[in-house]
């Protein structure tokens, strides 16, 4: 079987406010990633099945993260990481989740 025939659950944590807009109940859902599981390809499924989401985790024409949205996993920031670099191994085998926070600014 090839990768692009299998799929991989993948535990996904969202903010509130983007739990409110995709009428989402629990903080954190699970996901079927098809091939490998990249964070580009979780923000595909995640706007597939929210389509609501798109355009507010990442820009609708250049797919870069927003400016005030991080992700996380595993104690690490990997909101500069490429959309393509494979996710950390403990988020694919689904013993940690993939966390989108909103960053908050001021002073």
């Amino acid at each position: 079987m090839s990768d692009s025939a299998t799929s991989t659950a993948i535990r996904v944590h969202l903010p509130t406010h983007l739990r409110k807009l995709a009428h989402i109940d629990d903080g954190e859902l699970t996901l079927d990633v098809p091939g490998t599981v990249t964070l580009g390809a979780v923000l595909d499924v995640l706007e597939t099945h929210y389509p609501v989401l798109k355009g507010t985790i990442r820009h609708h024409d250049t797919q870069r993260r927003r400016a005030f949205v991080r992700f996380f996993a595993c104690e690490e920031d990997l909101s500069h990481e490429p959309h393509d670099a494979p996710l950390p191994d403990p988020v694919v085998r689904g013993t940690e989740p993939l966390l989108i926070i909103g960053a908050m600014a001021g002073g």
